[in-house]
């Protein structure tokens, strides 16, 4: 196993991607982004999962880098709105050509540097509860805690950490116009300093679509992003420090295979009511959470692109000895991971978001009764997150030896 990792430079007047109302282009770098790498390889076979700090990965791009890095690679969006708009356009889009090229060339380094540091290692699989970082974004009721999974990665001591967390990495506001990784950088530095020197730290997020940390940061600013990676980082330490799953053993590739499928999801209707959903922000004027709700919902039915015709997306899962990934792509409910992981047979399973492709939001059927933001957001029809579920669960059974 490898890990590599290259920077994603972005320059000053860059358009930003994530918030719509955001008034202006970049106007510098709180923290720089970068592209990370793990690699497995067997058998002359490799696999690579490669995260970037973009706010979306559009299939265009997605095929460029498998085709460009060579093996099987995934690519995953951290989802950051602070960083260069990738076209991201609920249903897909074309990636604009400097960032199709950008993102490519640094996923190339990084999936170089991956393998030419590839060496035996063993991993354990570590899996638990995060409390006071991400909540059910449209209820302000809702309990603040999300599974958090971390692969530890050893030779003799620690190598590496894979941690994915299913939390919209949304700390920093619309109004920044300052570049940053946000809260998937923050995990990342303040792991790294408690870990240590020589010790890599990969931040993936998980099925995060309807989780943020909306109800529980304190702030919008560094100081904020600070104190929740700070609090991620400390759990993941602790998480580190009890006996894990074994993932695979450290000759690293028994059991290496991966799958995919193509799936067509069909579009939602529109059905909400404008002028409803209008007198609803007003009756919630003096409320600001109630308001904030609200208008989010109005604009969640206005983001709708109107595109007509089915969505293709794909499907991926790999399994690498006892660790089994499942890459689903736009913004699944976390619900839906919890869907995949419980009924898996595997040792141990982890579901990442926004992997190859962005069809947008991917509510559970149910939450279609509810006029939140997502549901209103959203381009496919109620039981495509169902459908993707179901075809993940599918291509595990048929990777099983």
């Amino acid at each position: 196993m490898g890990y590599g990792e290259a920077a994603l430079v972005v320059p000053e007047g860059t358009p930003m991607g994530g918030y719509v109302d955001r008034e202006g282009p970049s106007t510098g770098v709180l923290d720089p982004l970068q592209v990370s790498a793990v690699s497995w390889s067997a058998g002359g076979r490799r696999f690579a999962l490669v995260t970037a700090d973009v706010i979306c990965v559009n299939e265009d791009l997605a095929r460029r880098v498998r085709r460009e890095a060579g093996g099987e690679v995934w690519l995953a969006a951290s989802h950051t709105h602070a960083g260069p708009e990738t076209g991201c356009v609920p249903g897909g889009a074309p990636t604009p050509g400097p960032w199709l090229d950008a993102i490519a060339a640094a996923c190339r380094s990084a999936v170089r540097a991956a393998a030419e540091a590839e060496r035996p290692c063993e991993g354990t699989a570590h899996r638990g509860e995060l409390h006071g970082v991400g909540a059910d974004r449209s209820r302000p009721d809702a309990e603040a805690v999300v599974p958090l999974d971390v692969i530890a990665v050893r030779d003799g001591g620690p190598v590496g950490v894979l941690v994915v967390l299913p939390v919209h990495p949304t700390v920093l506001p619309a109004a920044n116009r300052m570049v940053s990784a946000d809260l998937v950088g923050a995990v990342r530095r303040r792991l790294r300093e408690r870990l240590g020197d020589g010790v890599w730290v990969m931040v993936a997020t998980g099925a995060a679509g309807d989780i943020s940390t909306r109800h529980t940061r304190r702030g919008q600013d560094q100081a904020e992003l600070d104190r929740m990676g700070d609090v991620v980082a400390a759990r993941c330490v602790e998480l580190l420090s009890e006996r894990g799953t074994p993932a695979w053993p450290s000759s690293g590739g028994a059991g290496l295979a991966w799958a995919g499928r193509r799936l067509t999801l069909e579009r939602a209707a529109v059905a909400a009511d404008v002028d409803a959903l209008k007198a609803d922000a007003a009756r919630a004027a003096g409320d600001p959470v109630a308001a904030r709700l609200a208008r989010s919902r109005l604009e969640g039915l206005r983001a709708r692109t109107g595109g007509t015709g089915p969505i293709g997306v794909e499907v991926s899962v790999a399994r690498l000895g006892d660790l089994a990934l499942v890459g689903l792509p736009g913004e699944p409910f976390v619900a839906v991971a919890d869907d995949i992981a419980g009924a898996s047979r595997e040792r141990a399973t982890v579901v990442l978001g926004y992997v190859n492709g962005y069809p947008g939001y991917l509510p559970t059927a149910d939450a279609y009764r509810r006029a939140e933001y997502e549901v209103l957001a959203s381009q496919v029809a109620p039981g495509s997150a169902e459908l993707l579920a179901g075809t993940a669960r599918e291509l595990l059974a048929e990777l099983r030896p």
